[in-house]
């Protein structure tokens, strides 16, 4: 979601080239599994890069902290929901790689890779 992550820029390919998927965190959750299920099925998508970054927003807060200020500003309770939020930039792609590799939506063999974008030197990481 981060818009000073350019994917195609960063990764040294052409626009058009993959299938980025992004949203807060970079997270896989359940729509981006949506989303890799459709680019697998209907489009042959046999590789999955996960790429989180430095600086994320989501290290800054909690469920709970988001919910009260959800409710405090719209008045809407939002219950249990996970918005995903991380205290470990690593652990949270080594979840995701996780998440995405056990999901009966990706198809076997499917390959997760996962990396930090540093965006202090704009450099990609690999997390193992």
């Amino acid at each position: 979601m981060d818009a000073r992550l350019h994917v195609e820029k960063v990764l040294g390919i052409k626009n058009g080239a993959c299938h980025c998927v992004r949203n807060a965190g970079g997270r896989a959750s359940d729509d981006a599994l949506r989303s890799i299920a459709i680019s697998q099925r209907l489009l042959g998508t046999k590789e999955v890069h996960i790429i989180h970054h430095t600086g994320c927003g989501m290290l800054t807060f909690s469920n709970e902290q988001l919910a009260s200020k959800i409710k405090e500003d719209l008045g809407t309770d939002v219950g249990a929901r996970d918005f995903l939020p991380f205290s470990d930039l690593q652990q949270s792609v080594l979840d995701d790689i996780k998440t995405i590799t056990e999901s009966p939506l990706v198809a076997p063999g499917t390959e997760v890779h996962g990396y930090i974008y540093e965006v202090e030197t704009g450099q990609l990481r690999v997390v193992q």
